[in-house]
């Protein structure tokens, strides 16, 4: 079985840049990592059931190409650890009503308290949404720039690369990346626990309305 997506950057995430996420929350580095892989989880479960309307998926895929195509994980772990990135203005696209309910799930699952777990997905939400872009446009990129080229197929530019790429991912791409985060995030219950009473429909009512919301405010006006 192929791994959660939360799981493989809660692996990238482990050692220094859990011990600066630690030392700015103060606790441990072991409260840190247990929370951390707490919210992963429930991040991307969230942005997978957003995903699963063809709207939400269009939005998100156009959030990701406009704002967080191109980011390295690290340098946004840095810029959000210092007051930067727009993790306040993601959960709620993503969460909508929900987003207090979700630091209150995180927190009192982990012992963190709900304060400290609002910081901690304002910090994560920027992540991981680079962490999706890296997966969706970079690696198609790499193998379109791999190919070796002949007489008849000369070597590619970056910008024909990058053309090429928007061949292969889609939003329809995105939404089938992130099912498995949706589903994995259901079945750990914590997920249903932000949605309560209000039910999966008005999350994805909510998130796919906001997540627009971000592609729009993401454009500069004609």
């Amino acid at each position: 079985m192929v791994a959660p997506l939360s799981s493989d950057l809660g692996s990238r995430l482990e050692g220094a840049p859990t011990q600066q996420i630690a030392q700015k929350l103060g606790i441990s580095p072991a409260q840190a990592s247990a929370a951390i892989g707490t919210a992963l989880p429930l991040l991307l479960g969230a942005l997978g059931h957003n995903a699963r309307q063809p709207q939400g998926a269009q939005a998100l895929y156009g959030a990701l190409q406009n704002d967080h195509a191109g980011q390295d994980i690290g340098s946004v772990l840095g810029s959000v650890l210092g007051g930067g990135g727009q993790g306040s203005q993601i959960l709620g696209h993503v969460f909508g009503d929900h987003q207090p309910r979700a630091a209150e799930a995180v927190g009192q699952s982990t012992g963190i308290g709900q304060d400290k777990a609002h910081m901690l997905l304002r910090w994560l939400a920027p992540i991981a949404m680079a962490y999706l872009a890296k997966r969706m446009f970079e690696h198609r990129n790499a193998g379109a720039n791999a190919i070796t080229p002949t007489a008849s197929a000369p070597a590619r530019t970056p910008s024909a690369a990058a053309g090429s790429s928007s061949t292969t991912s889609s939003p329809a791409t995105l939404g089938d990346v992130l099912a498995p985060e949706a589903e994995h995030a259901e079945q750990g219950g914590l997920l249903g626990a932000v949605l309560g009473h209000g039910g999966l429909s008005d999350l994805l009512k909510a998130g796919s309305s906001m997540l627009g919301g971000l592609e729009n405010s993401s454009r500069p006006p004609a």
